[in-house]
């Protein structure tokens, strides 16, 4: 199910990206950090969804090569 990780932690990184944006054109800054810290939980997510996905192939890889 990687692909709907990826796609819920696209999203949740765009929702930070713009909640960053907002935070700059009205001058709030802890908004600002929010999106920033969003950003940032959305990347270490997709981090260990790839982590996850490269342990499935080494894994599946070595289904195939028993066989």
């Amino acid at each position: 199910m990687a692909g709907i990780d990826d796609i819920k932690n696209a999203a949740e990184k765009a929702a930070g990206k713009a909640k960053e944006g907002v935070g700059n054109v009205t001058g709030n800054d802890h908004l600002k950090a929010e999106g920033k810290t969003d950003q940032v939980k959305a990347d270490a997510k997709q981090a260990g969804t790839n982590v996850k996905d490269a342990a499935t192939g080494v894994a599946d890889s070595l289904r195939n090569d028993d066989k």
